[in-house]
Order: structure tokens, then sequence, then C-alpha cells
């Protein structure tokens, strides 16, 4: 197996880009143990070291890793129900992502994605407000985040942010949130994969190799962030995913 210096001579990559690369391995552990909202923060990092569309290729294999020890450790407290409310128009969003994922502009969508997550987000601050506790049933809303969270994940696995956006909508207690969100990305991810490979051609050899050296960043995130959640009861866990949320979305915004 090639070795570390090796691969950075490959990659083109100095210390200092290993470094945030493994940072973001980090950091994508700890937003699968719960710690929601930091997708953004993660494509970024990935997207400086690697390119827009080449990095949403390192990052599937990690982020199905990473779906792997959540649907492990939360399994019991999946709500398929939920789940299979938002999967059907998540899977057509991601077919619609692969088809126009080469045509649209990268820019252009970024800012129209993070105006609409602003938008929601005020929607839910102002609800919480006025102690609204009204969870939105209609079809069309599960319809539309699934849809919206599933091209954003194909072009540039930013769906966490709709789909934050539905489990505190229907106000799913802290464990239930992270169960549910874990299978429902595990399933999204292995479809997606298949199309990075044949369609895109963003996974290559060279691509896993790298991901073997990223995944210790993952572990570690991981259990870092379970301890973290822990500490988290389920009103402040909902405010701190609100703030991370549309934080998230200014950062899309003025990148």
């Amino acid at each position: 197996m090639q070795s570390i210096a090796d691969s950075m001579v490959q990659f083109q990559l100095s210390w200092l880009n290993w470094f945030l690369a493994f940072l973001a391995a980090l950091i994508l552990g700890m937003g699968k143990a719960g710690i929601k909202g930091l997708g953004v923060l993660i494509v970024t990092i990935m997207a400086i070291l690697f390119g827009g569309k080449a990095s949403t290729g390192i990052l599937i294999p990690l982020m199905v890793v990473a779906d792997i020890l959540a649907v492990f450790y939360y399994n019991r407290h999946t709500q398929w129900k939920f789940l299979l409310k938002i999967l059907p128009t998540m899977v057509l969003g991601v077919l619609v992502g692969v088809w126009f994922g080469n045509d649209i502009s990268e820019q252009l969508f970024r800012q129209i994605m993070a105006v609409f997550i602003i938008l929601t987000v005020i929607m839910m601050v102002w609800m919480d407000q006025k102690k609204n506790k009204t969870v939105p049933t209609h079809w069309l809303f599960a319809s539309s985040m699934g849809l919206l969270s599933g091209i954003t994940s194909m072009i540039g696995n930013l769906a966490g942010s709709f789909a934050n956006i539905y489990f505190l909508a229907i106000r799913l207690p802290k464990n239930q949130f992270i169960g549910t969100a874990a299978w429902l990305f595990l399933i999204i991810n292995v479809f997606k994969l298949p199309f990075h490979i044949f369609v895109w051609k963003t996974v290559t050899p060279e691509s896993l190799l790298l991901n073997l050296f990223l995944i210790p960043g993952i572990l570690i995130g991981f259990f870092t962030g379970v301890t973290l959640v822990k500490l988290l009861n389920n009103e402040v866990y909902r405010k701190f995913i609100i703030i991370v949320t549309a934080a998230g979305a200014l950062l899309i915004l003025f990148r």
C-alpha cells in the first residue's frame, strides 16, 4: 500500500491540505453522530481542496461509512413512517440532480438553495416564537422537502439542510431525529454511489485510496459527536440545529 507521503504527491496535497481533509472527515463523523447542520462546512472544505464536482466523489464513500456507524448506533430510534414520507421524492430528486448536474451553474444553484434555507429557517423561528406546536402533515410539505433534499444531495452533498428542516418541523425528539436521518441518508447515499462511479466518474481508485486515510477521522468524530449529543436536551438540540443550519446557509450564500 502506498504511504501517506506518496499519496500526498499523487493528490498534490500539502500537509495543511491533508490536515483540512482529515478535519472535514472528523466533522462528518460528528454530523452523522447527531451534531447536525455542519454539512456546509464539510462541503466547503472539500470543494476548496479538490474542486466542486470531484469533492462529491471523495465525500460519498466517506458518507456511506459514517451512515453505517449511525445506523448501528441509533437504529432503535428510527421512525419509519416519517422516513417513508420523504424517501420517494428524495430518490426522484437524486435522479433530477444526476440529469442536470453537469449543466446547472453551481454558484447560482447554491445561492438559490441558500435563500430557500434561510426563508424556511426564518419561518420556523417565527413559529417557535408564537409557540405554534402544529406539525405539518400535508403530503406536499414532505414531498417538497424530499425533492429538494435529493437534488441538493446529488449536486452538492448538501441535503442535510432541507432534511433537518423536515425533521425539525415534524418535531421529532433528538434521538428519533438522528436515527431516522441515519437510515434515510444511508439509503440515499448507497443509491447515489453507482451514479458517481459510472455516470459522473467521480469515484476512482485514487479517490478510494484517499478515503482510506480519512476514515479514522470519521471514527474519532463520530464517537466525539455521540458524547456531545448526550449533553444536549431536546429543546437545546432543536435550537442548535436551527442556528447552525441558518449559519450554513449564509456560508453558502456568501462563499
